[in-house]
């Protein structure tokens, strides 16, 4: 299921921001941005991912603004300034004129004062970074079971159209093994005319008939299946590879169904079971 998810903390003058999208993926599939010198947290980010998703592909963007004030610092060169002191006294008297010093001019002579850039204690921003990633993490994953349940509601209305057309089929096997063995009768009355029918022999014909069109074990799985699908579907853990693979045993009974009765009203309602699965096999695709 998609979702996105946003927050911000603040920390010593520094504002911490991370977005997650994520999208639907077979697969658990992270990709993390994050700031130059900021690298080694991607751990922390990768395995608070894994504790909220399982399944698809997560992006995830972190990005760090403010005040970075407190990791500038300012070294001064004595030595260096006091070099230039000299030189500057000698060329004052070989010039024949007073030395003077201006502070601001004598700092900005090359190298007297020069600008350095501390690195930031990334481990010391662990808990930081743990914190406001689980945020937009929480965000996004509230909006995923938001479209969860509006998946969860279209999978059950679906389920309760096929288990419809199932019943329907159920009810019309033993009428369709009725008419056939009648239609079997009158077919060798017509054939045999005035030639008695043997019992034993007629009673045989129509239990291979009957043989033929017995999808009894194949409703019986089908039944089973509902059953299992139901109850995965009240679990609180990911189901989404279980469900997949149980959309193909329907399929498979389904099509037993269709290949062992040939009739064209049942022939139609398997069609229709069939579209059903598809259906919800490609909804089942967007759940971990």
């Amino acid at each position: 299921m998609t979702g996105y998810g946003r927050a911000e903390m603040e920390h010593k003058g520094r504002i911490w921001t991370v977005e997650v999208r994520c999208v639907n993926n077979r697969f658990l599939d992270v990709k993390i941005k994050l700031p130059r010198d900021y690298g080694t947290l991607e751990e922390i980010v990768r395995r608070r991912v894994g504790d909220f998703q399982q399944r698809g592909r997560v992006d995830v963007s972190l990005t760090v603004s403010g005040d970075f004030s407190d990791l500038v610092s300012v070294r001064v060169d004595r030595n260096l300034a006091a070099t230039y002191q000299r030189a500057l006294a000698v060329l004052a008297e070989q010039l024949g004129v007073a030395p003077e010093y201006d502070l601001l001019r004598f700092a900005t002579l090359p190298d007297v004062l020069t600008r350095e850039q501390q690195q930031e204690d990334v481990d010391a921003l662990a808990p930081v970074v743990d914190q406001v990633v689980s945020q937009a993490l929480q965000r996004c994953l509230e909006m995923r079971e938001q479209e969860a349940r509006h998946l969860a509601d279209d999978l059950r209305e679906r389920l309760g159209s096929f288990t419809a057309v199932l019943q329907s089929i159920e009810d019309q096997v033993p009428i369709l093994v009725q008419q056939r063995q009648s239609a079997l009768q009158e077919r060798l009355t017509k054939l045999l005319g005035t030639v008695d029918l043997d019992p034993a022999r007629l009673a045989q014909e129509v239990a291979i008939l009957a043989d033929k069109t017995d999808v009894t074990e194949e409703l019986v799985r089908l039944r089973s299946h509902i059953r299992k699908w139901e109850q995965l579907f009240a679990s609180t853990e990911p189901v989404g590879r279980t469900l997949d693979f149980l959309i193909q045993e329907f399929l498979r009974e389904v099509n037993t169904i269709a290949s062992k009765i040939n009739d064209a009203r049942i022939a139609h309602q398997t069609v229709a079971l069939k579209s059903e699965l598809e259906k919800m096999r490609e909804q089942v695709q967007n759940i971990e």
